[in-house]
């Protein structure tokens, strides 16, 4: 059974577990069983995932925060730029691809972001916004363990987004293991203000979330504004 399979059928079995509770918004018939999913990772976060954060945040210096959070945003755009040309986005695949080259030859290896004062803005582009540019629908949407807010065809791109993520292949396996863990404790720190403010702000977190994800999704395969991508990071549990 391949991983989007598997991803499919625990979404289906923790459905039924659930007892399928009805929503109000149509795009979300899984409410039952995402809410618990949401408390899941919440909890992850609260408990783990944040206070790792706010360690890293107080011990590693400001530039080297920088210069990590560069280094694996250097990686991910050249899987930006491969999805970018999918969807029929030239000049913008290539200006991705440019931002790679100058960064990598410029900018240490991705640690300096030289690309951006060059005026190559990030652009983030993943294979489940290319299935959506190629008239796949999102079907419903889904709360995933650990990875968060998701819709049914995202899920079905994921591992083909973990295919397509370079870092994978790093070897020794215990660096690239590393790796993973200060790259995913450095997106939470980045985030420690904005995910405070939404914990302040918002009456019920799930729905603010739920809505504001599939806006911006729907917004990035209709061609909108991709500068919400803080946005998103910042709305995950």
């Amino acid at each position: 059974m391949t991983y989007a399979a598997r991803i499919g059928a625990f979404v289906l079995a923790g459905a039924a577990l659930t007892g399928c509770a009805t929503s109000n918004n149509p795009s979300d018939p899984l409410e039952g069983f995402n809410r618990a999913m949401f408390s899941f990772n919440d909890t992850v976060d609260k408990v783990a995932l944040k206070p790792a954060a706010q360690a890293y945040d107080a011990v590693v210096p400001d530039p080297v925060q920088t210069g990590v959070g560069n280094f694996f945003g250097n990686i991910g755009d050249l899987w930006s730029s491969i999805n970018q040309l999918l969807q029929g986005r030239i000049e913008q695949g290539v200006s991705t691809f440019m931002r790679v080259a100058i960064n990598t030859t410029f900018g240490l290896g991705g640690v300096l972001d030289v690309a951006t004062e060059a005026r190559l803005p990030r652009e983030k582009s993943d294979f489940g916004q290319t299935l959506g540019k190629w008239g796949v629908g999102s079907g419903p949407y889904v709360v995933l363990p650990f990875f968060g807010p998701s819709t049914i065809r995202d899920t079905a791109g994921l591992p083909v987004d973990l295919y397509g993520d370079l870092w994978t292949y790093k070897r020794p396996v215990r660096w690239r293991n590393v790796g993973s863990v200060i790259r995913v404790v450095d997106r939470r720190a980045e985030l420690l203000d904005a995910s405070t403010l939404l914990e302040d702000a918002a009456l019920d977190k799930y729905d603010f979330v739920r809505d504001t994800y599939l806006q911006r999704r729907q917004s990035q395969i209709d061609g909108g504004n991709a500068g919400a991508e803080q946005k998103e990071e910042a709305i995950k549990p």
